[in-house]
């Protein structure tokens, strides 16, 4: 690789499984592992031996996170994963503990803001300024990016735990949220799938009504989110998207729900293109971290 260009790490960092990467860009990756998740001080152990053991030199290292995180530089709490139901990782200090132990500047930010900026700079969203990423997986959670910025404010975006319309008649599982039973993420995420139809979705059929109803919730959070932030084009991305169904319901639905109010062709006959997987792939989450360590130390 070429001595001139700065090398970056990335963690994608979920509840189920870490991955970490040192590169500069898709094309040029020096190494990555992935592990499983277990305890915070075994698991931020296995990244820290990984970036310790690197043959380059590493600028900075991106982190993307489950959260809740604490994105506020002023707090005392920056860097913590704070109220997580993931059991033993309430309020760790995540970004702290990495950046103590390699002495290498740390960018910490959500997952989803992180794979957003993964398709910014690599994906399917470049050249544009505002994007909105949703993943749709284990959890629900989405962030927006503007002109290369995510989204931040009193807390992160938690688009995840929006109150959606749920009608009780069609649909009368309560949800699995256990803070809000029925928002989004608790009536649309992959557990609750699995709760309401005894399956996983990977063994679900096409065809079942649970895609029906599934595409109904995702459009109708995906219209609130176009309503009030107005992005550009929308990225979704998670294990749930994998079905092959998901997409063309979810764009139909839109179209219904926002019955042409919007005057825009990519929100009517364009929406294929408005509504698109990542082009990142399996990889955007950990490409995204390693794109939120390059943007920040790059632009």
């Amino acid at each position: 690789m070429n001595s001139d260009v700065s090398i970056y790490g990335g963690v994608e960092a979920g509840g189920t499984k870490f991955s970490c990467i040192i590169g500069s860009d898709p094309d040029h990756i020096l190494s990555e592992c992935s592990f499983r998740t277990t305890t915070p001080e075994e698991t931020l152990s296995q990244v820290i031996e990984f970036f310790a053991n690197a043959k380059e030199p590493v600028s900075a290292i991106g982190i993307g996170s489950f959260g809740p995180v604490e994105l506020n530089q002023t707090s005392k709490f920056f860097g913590h994963i704070t109220n997580t139901p993931k059991p033993g990782w309430r309020n760790t200090d995540f970004a702290g503990t990495i950046g103590r132990a390699l002495k290498i500047p740390i960018v910490f930010d959500t997952d989803t803001n992180a794979a957003g900026l993964g398709e910014i700079e690599w994906g399917n969203a470049q050249a544009l300024d505002y994007l909105l990423y949703v993943t749709i997986g284990t959890g629900i959670g989405g962030g927006f990016i503007i002109k290369r910025k995510p989204l931040h404010g009193l807390l992160h975006p938690e688009m995840g735990h929006m109150r959606i319309p749920h009608d009780w008649t069609q649909d009368p599982f309560s949800g699995i949220c256990p803070f809000h039973g029925d928002c989004l993420e608790g009536l649309a995420s992959g557990p609750a799938i699995c709760k309401r139809w005894g399956a996983l979705g990977e063994d679900i059929p096409p065809g079942h009504p649970a895609w029906i109803l599934e595409a109904q919730y995702i459009a109708a959070g995906l219209v609130n989110l176009v309503c009030a932030l107005s992005p550009q084009r929308i990225i979704l991305g998670g294990g749930v998207m994998k079905h092959a169904e998901l997409f063309s319901g979810i764009r139909e639905k839109m179209k219904e729900l926002s019955n042409r109010y919007f005057a825009h062709r990519q929100l009517q006959d364009d929406i294929s293109e408005y509504v698109v997987p990542p082009k990142l792939g399996e990889r955007v989450g950990v490409l995204g971290a390693l794109a939120l360590a390059k943007i920040a130390f790059e632009d």
